[in-house]
């Protein structure tokens, strides 16, 4: 299967006060599909157990150009893109009955192998997968993890917006904190009103160490014009831009993050 689709409504728990789906929401439907879509191509958790070792998601791009409503059927389709360097890359979007992309996504993915705690070459487990060549979510080439340029010198003393403890409903079956709680963490870090209001939204983020159980996170909330790099997919009237980093105590980053959000 070249591209997985899985069709759901839209439930109550994933919408805002705005009667739409939140980001948080997409981040959780897409890491459903990628992990259904890797168990049917043989790559899944598993199989990669048996190999002695782990898929490990590094970054993720979305522009969510429509919110789907409550109650709306929708398709949720990902698919495999083949590697880039060390990075094996995944494509996403969600789709309504004009079929028509309303949500577009890209991930980089690092295999992790378990005894060395050490990224693996994608090649060698990728070659049998189909690559999809052409099929593109977003436009321009597929990035790994980089820390965008444009974090710098953007967060101020009054930056500081929380301290988070991740907890146990925040670690997932790898014992650290899920991709997807980074997202939540950041909408609650927002000021009322910002994503509420928000029709269209542009979120990339940069995974770069793990958050385990009890470890305190200091999230770094500052405004910032034209934070995304990549030109491809962005609201088409930008009404607040921000940058996000989440440290440890010591001042290790932990994630870093960069939200555009549209009228």
């Amino acid at each position: 299967m070249d591209i997985y689709e899985e069709k759901c409504k839209i439930r109550f728990a994933d919408i805002d006060c705005s009667d739409t789906l939140t980001a948080g929401a997409v981040f959780e439907y897409f890491q459903e599909a990628a992990i259904h879509h890797a168990e049917i191509l043989g790559v899944g958790r598993d199989a990669m157990n048996k190999r002695g070792a782990v898929w490990v998601l590094s970054r993720l791009s979305v522009f969510i150009n429509r919110r789907p409503r409550f109650g709306e059927e929708v398709m949720v389709r990902s698919w495999p893109r083949g590697p880039n360097r060390l990075f094996a890359i995944r494509d996403y979007d969600i789709r309504g009955e004009s079929q028509e992309p309303m949500v577009r996504g890209r991930s980089a993915w690092l295999i992790i192998d378990l005894d060395r705690r050490r990224p693996l070459r994608p090649q060698e487990l990728t070659q049998a997968l189909p690559r999809n060549e052409g099929i593109d979510a977003l436009p321009g080439p597929a990035g790994g993890n980089e820390a965008p340029p444009q974090l710098a010198g953007v967060f101020g003393k009054d930056a500081l917006v929380m301290t988070r403890t991740v907890r146990y409903s925040d670690i997932d079956y790898n014992g650290h904190m899920n991709n997807t709680r980074y997202i939540q963490w950041i909408q609650d870090g927002m000021e009322s009103g910002v994503l509420e209001n928000a029709r269209q939204m542009r979120i990339d983020i940069n995974y770069l160490s793990e958050a385990r159980f009890n470890e305190k996170i200091v999230l770094f909330v500052g405004n910032c014009e034209n934070v995304c790099a990549d030109a491809g997919g962005s609201p088409s009237r930008t009404s607040a831009s921000f940058a996000i980093e989440g440290r440890r105590a010591e001042g290790e980053a932990v994630f870093r993050a960069e939200l555009r959000c549209g009228l």
